[in-house]
C-alpha cells in the first residue's frame, strides 16, 4: 500500500494552477488550506489515487503596501488506509510568487509665477578660491582614524626620531597586524608632503591641508587603503541675477483654510474628509448656498426628538408622512402592524416596537445629509452637546420624512411606490385617506431595495420615471448582497444607483465587499465596510474605530437618543443625496438631468478607467462638483485595480516602486491633490495615469513612467 505521507512542497512559481498526485488505496480529505488557494476536489475515497487540482489567487489577503513577492502555506491531509479506523495526518507546503507590477512617479518641479527669472540673466557668483585642501576617503574608519591620529603626533617628539613614516607608538593598539601596517605606510605619505589633518568628513574620510595639495593627492591616490583623494574643488552660488517678475504675472493663488468642525463626534466622520468636505464648508461661509431645497428620505422613520436633527426634519403639518398601514387580525388574516399600532398617517415616527431593529436606520440617513453643526441642547447630561455634523452645514437644506419601512426593517413595492408618488407631489390615497404633499422635493433618498425581476419591480420604475419627470432627481442604494445581481429601484432606468466604498489604508478608497455591481451603478461614496475589523477611520474611547459611518440614531432599550455606526449602500445613498442638494442650493445646477450629469462628469474615476460597474463614473467629488476653493496642493498618488481594491506601494527616492499583486488590469493615477481628501488627480486636478495587465503569461509588467506636471 502507498501512503500519502511523503513529503510535498508544490512551487506554482508564476503559474495559476497546478496539482499534487499520490498513489495509495486508502480514502483522504482536506483539512485545512489556505485561503488563496481553491481545490477542485477536497476528498477522496479508497482505491482511487489522490490527485489535487489547486488554483492560486494571488490577490487575496494583499496588504495596502502590497509588498509581500511571495505566498507560502500548507495543505493539511488526513488519510486513512482502507479497513484501518487509525488516521494519519500530512503537511504539505505549497508556495506561489505574487506577480510584479513597477512603475515611477515623477513628482512636479517646484514653481511660481512670482519667481520666474529670464535665461539671459542667469550669472553665477564668482568661484570660491578652492583648491587649498584634499579630501580623503578611506577603505576603513579605523584605518581612517589610525592615520589621523599618527599625522597628528609631531614629528620632533616622535620617541623614534622617525622623520618620514608613521610613528608606531601613536597607531592605536587595537588594529589588526594589517590595519596598523596600512595606517603607518599612509601617515608615511602624509609626512613626505607635510600633510596635517584639518578635519575629517565621517569615519571615513578626512580633510588633509598641505603646501602642494595637488602632490599630496596624487600620492595619497597611489596607497592601496585609500579609496579616493580629490583637491577640494571651487563651487560658488547659482542664484540668478534679481529681475521684476514679468509683464503680466501674479503670485500664486493662496489656498484657502479648510473648515474642521468643532461638533464631538466629528472626527470620526471620515467620509466627510474622504470627499474633501473641507473646502465646500469654507465656500458655503462665503454665501451663494442660499436657495432651499428639500430631500425627500423616504425609509423607516425617524427620531423627531433627536436633539442633533432638531429644525432638519419637516413635520406632519409641513408635509411629512407615514404610508404604513395597519391590519388587526381576521379570518384567515393575521395581523399587521408596522410598529406604530396605526396605518397611514402624518406622523413618520420611526417607533419603538417589540422585536424591531436596534437601530433608526431613517434617522442614521438623514443625519448624513442634515445633522445640526454645534451646541444643542439636550435633556440629558451624559448625551453629547454637539454630536455630529451633516453634509449640508450653512446650506438651507432639509429633510422630508416618509415612513416607508417598517420597524421590523421590511417594506413592499406597493408600500414604496406610494412613498415616490407623494413625494414627487402626487396624491396617494391610503387606507381610505388621500394625502398630498405640501413641500414637493427636489431630491429623494431611497436607502432601499431587493434583488427582484425586472417585472417585479416595474411599477417602482415607473414611479421612479414620473418622478424624475416632475423634476425630482431619484438617489438609490445599489444593495448590500455582496453579489453582481441587480437591485431594484436602482437598477431602474431614471433612478441614479449609488455603490459603496470604504477606506482602504492607502489615499484611494476601494470597492466595500459587500456593495452590488452591475451595469445601472451610477455613482459611488462612502459606505463604510461590514466586515468591522479595520481601523483606518478614528479612535472612540481611546479605541481605534471601525470604518463605518458615524451618524445619528436611537438606542430604544434606553429609549433616547444615541450616534452609531452603520454601513452599507443605505449610508452611500445618503452622500450623493446630500452633494444633490447642494449644487441646487448654490444654484449650480437646476433640476434632475443637469444635477445627475454634473455628479457624473466630476466624479473620481477608481478602478478600471472609465465606468465600471464596480464604482460606476466614480466616487461622487463634492469639492469639484461645486467649485469650491483648493486648500491643498500636495502631490499624490494610487494604485488601483480593476477589481474594486487600491493599494499604496512605498516609493524610493527616485519615486520608483514594485508591487506584488494578483493577475489583473491595474492603474496608476497621480496628481495635485486640491481639496485636501488626500486622493491626487481628481477632476480639476492636475493628473495623469497609466495601466498595465498582469498575467500568469506576464508576470513581470514595467509600467511608462508616471509624469506629474
Amino acid at each position: 500500500m502507498t501512503q500519502p505521507d511523503g513529503a510535498v512542497t508544490l512551487d506554482l512559481g508564476y503559474a495559476e494552477t497546478g496539482r499534487i498526485e499520490k498513489a495509495f488505496t486508502g480514502s483522504w480529505r482536506v483539512e485545512a488550506k489556505p485561503i488563496w488557494l481553491t481545490l477542485k476536489s477536497q476528498s477522496g475515497v479508497a482505491g482511487q489515487p489522490l490527485v489535487m487540482e489547486l488554483r492560486a489567487d494571488r490577490n487575496v489577503g494583499l496588504s495596502p503596501e502590497a509588498a509581500q513577492p511571495q505566498l507560502s502555506s500548507v495543505i493539511r491531509v488526513r488519510w486513512q488506509p482502507p479497513g484501518s479506523s487509525v488516521s494519519t495526518t500530512s503537511v504539505w507546503t505549497v508556495q506561489a510568487r505574487r506577480y510584479a507590477l513597477s512603475g515611477q512617479v515623477q513628482w512636479p518641479a517646484l514653481s511660481g509665477t512670482d519667481a520666474a527669472a529670464a535665461p539671459d540673466d542667469v550669472q553665477p557668483a564668482a568661484a570660491g578660491a578652492g583648491g587649498e585642501t584634499v579630501i580623503v576617503k578611506y577603505r576603513s574608519a579605523a584605518v581612517a582614524r589610525a592615520v589621523a591620529q599618527a599625522v597628528a603626533q609631531p614629528v620632533d617628539s616622535r620617541p623614534d626620531g622617525n622623520k618620514t613614516g608613521g610613528d608606531t607608538e601613536s597607531v592605536p593598539s587595537d588594529l589588526s597586524a594589517a590595519q596598523r601596517q596600512a595606517a603607518l605606510e599612509s601617515a608615511g605619505r602624509w609626512q613626505q608632503q607635510a600633510g596635517q589633518v584639518a578635519g575629517r568628513l565621517g569615519g571615513q574620510t578626512l580633510v588633509a591641508g598641505a603646501a602642494d595639495p595637488q602632490a599630496l593627492a596624487a600620492l595619497l591616490r597611489r596607497d592601496p587603503a585609500v579609496e579616493y583623494a580629490v583637491v577640494s574643488a571651487p563651487l560658488s552660488s547659482q542664484q540668478a541675477a534679481e529681475t521684476g517678475s514679468p509683464s503680466g504675472a501674479s503670485p500664486q493663488e493662496a489656498l484657502a483654510q479648510p473648515v474642521v468642525p468643532g461638533d464631538e463626534y466629528a472626527p470620526l466622520q471620515w467620509a466627510y474628509r474622504t470627499l474633501g468636505y473641507g473646502g465646500v464648508w469654507r465656500d458655503m461661509e462665503a454665501g451663494g448656498y442660499t436657495r432651499p431645497v428639500t430631500v425627500a428620505v423616504l425609509d423607516s422613520g425617524v427620531r423627531y426628538d433627536h436633539p442633533d436633527l432638531q429644525g432638519q426634519l419637516l413635520t406632519g403639518a409641513e408635509g411629512a408622512l407615514d404610508v404604513l398601514g395597519f391590519a388587526p387580525a381576521a379570518t384567515g388574516q393575521a395581523a399587521y402592524d408596522n410598529g406604530d399600532g396605526d396605518g397611514a398617517d402624518r406622523d413618520p415616527t420611526d417607533p419603538a416596537f417589540a422585536g424591531r431593529t436596534p437601530h433608526s436606520h431613517g434617522t442614521h440617513v438623514s443625519g448624513i445629509i442634515a445633522a445640526r453643526w454645534g451646541q444643542q441642547a439636550v435633556g440629558n447630561p451624559k448625551w453629547s452637546t454637539s454630536g455630529v455634523v451633516g453634509a449640508s452645514y450653512r446650506a438651507p437644506v432639509r429633510i422630508l420624512p416618509v415612513r416607508v419601512i417598517d420597524a421590523a426593517g421590511k417594506t413592499d413595492v406597493a408600500q414604496v411606490v406610494a412613498g415616490i408618488r407623494y413625494a414627487a407631489g402626487q396624491a396617494v390615497t391610503l387606507d381610505g385617506q388621500t394625502f398630498r404633499s405640501p413641500a414637493p422635493v427636489q431630491v429623494m433618498n431611497l436607502s432601499l431595495g431587493g434583488q427582484i425581476s425586472a417585472a417585479e419591480a416595474q411599477p417602482m420604475c415607473d414611479a421612479v420615471a414620473e418622478a424624475r419627470a416632475a423634476g425630482v432627481l431619484v438617489v438609490a442604494a445599489a444593495g448590500n448582497y455582496y453579489g453582481a445581481s441587480q437591485v431594484y429601484p436602482a437598477a431602474c432606468p431614471a433612478a441614479l444607483a449609488v455603490g459603496s466604498v470604504t477606506l482602504s489604508g492607502g489615499s484611494a478608497p476601494r470597492h466595500s465587499e459587500f456593495s452590488n455591481r452591475f451595469a445601472e451603478v451610477a455613482l459611488s461614496a462612502p459606505g463604510g465596510t461590514a466586515l468591522g475589523n479595520t481601523y483606518n477611520g478614528g479612535i472612540l474611547n481611546e479605541q481605534p474605530a471601525p470604518d463605518q459611518i458615524f451618524s445619528t440614531d436611537w438606542d430604544y432599550a434606553k429609549n433616547e437618543p444615541r450616534y452609531a455606526y452603520q454601513a452599507g449602500t443605505s449610508q452611500a445613498a445618503p452622500q450623493v443625496s446630500a452633494l444633490a442638494a447642494l449644487l441646487l442650493s448654490k444654484g449650480v445646477t437646476t433640476g434632475p438631468d443637469d444635477t445627475a450629469a454634473r455628479l457624473t462628469t466630476t466624479a473620481t474615476d477608481l478602478g478600471t478607467p472609465g465606468r465600471d460597474e464596480y464604482f460606476g463614473y466614480g466616487m461622487i467629488n463634492p469639492a469639484a462638483a461645486l467649485g469650491a476653493p483648493a486648500v491643498s496642493a500636495a502631490p499624490g498618488f494610487s494604485l488601483q485595480s480593476d477589481r474594486g481594491q487600491s493599494y499604496q506601494p512605498p516609493l524610493d527616492a527616485q519615486g520608483r516602486f514594485t508591487a506584488y499583486l494578483g493577475a489583473g488590469n491595474f492603474t496608476l493615477r497621480g496628481g495635485i491633490d486640491r481639496s485636501g481628501n488626500g486622493l491626487a488627480g481628481e477632476y480639476g486636478e492636475a493628473g495623469a495615469q497609466v495601466s498595465g495587465t498582469l498575467s500568469a503569461e506576464q508576470p513581470e509588467v514595467q509600467l511608462a513612467p508616471l509624469v506629474i506636471r
